[in-house]
């Protein structure tokens, strides 16, 4: 069988007997969202918005196996390994990385209108949007007015995939220059338990420390990962 390629042309009417697979891909998206997707039936229905016509479903297979059989991987791949792939060219690639990031974007643009943090919930939901979807460790501080109403949240370092150097002095001057009187801390675990390591322990009560002799209060320390895990050093009595 023959393998479809990106479209140069506008697309003629296919006649291979692939457009009822592809209405039928649609009509469950259209109904149900894409609870029952098969990972590959995710891939192939994406990319019928590239390839007008013809089988994909072999190449979101050969996707698929050649980043180890999960769909993130697939997402997350770079262009140029994408390219590698037999019948993918640069404008389906293209696609396929575009998805995260407008994921990403997505995400975050939810929470624009978030103000108070009245909950951990309502923190975690926050940070969920914004460090989620971040494949490196990244350590922010959310600045809260006396209110906890969100002043701004300001990424003080960014690291590699699992490890993140902190500096308090960094974390105290964004607390300063939002002029916060209370903060939240945060930092995610790419792709890994939230749970908190001793040096993250350890970073807490020093940071806990310095900012009360600020007299700037820490009312948690969050870590998140991925978009629906998380561990809360005040649900933890971690700070106490």
């Amino acid at each position: 069988m023959k393998t479809p390629r990106d479209p140069k042309s506008p697309a003629k009417l296919d006649s291979s007997g692939h457009e009822g697979h592809r209405g039928r891909l649609r009509e469950r998206f259209s109904k149900g969202g894409l609870a029952g997707f098969h990972d590959y039936e995710i891939l192939e229905l994406l990319l019928t918005y590239v390839f007008r016509q013809g089988d994909v479903k072999p190449i979101a297979k050969e996707l698929l196996s050649k980043f180890g059989n999960n769909l993130a991987s697939v997402l997350d791949a770079p262009v140029e390994k994408l390219l590698e792939v037999d019948g993918v060219g640069p404008e389906s690639a293209k696609m396929i990385s575009f998805v995260p990031r407008l994921f990403e974007s997505y995400q975050k643009s939810r929470w624009q209108r978030q103000t108070t943090f009245s909950s951990t919930a309502s923190a975690v939901s926050y940070l969920g949007a914004q460090l989620g979807t971040e494949r490196n460790e990244v350590f922010c501080v959310l600045a809260l007015d006396s209110q906890n109403r969100l002043i701004a949240i300001e990424e003080v370092q960014r690291g590699s995939v699992n490890r993140t150097a902190v500096f308090p002095r960094l974390v105290a001057e964004a607390s300063l220059k939002h002029r916060a009187t209370a903060v939240i801390l945060a930092h995610n675990h790419p792709g890994g338990s939230p749970t908190p390591s001793a040096a993250d322990r350890q970073l807490t009560k020093k940071l806990r420390n310095m900012l009360a002799d600020l007299d700037i209060v820490v009312h948690d320390h969050i870590i998140v990962a991925g978009l629906d895990q998380y561990y809360s050093f005040a649900e933890n009595g971690g700070l106490e």
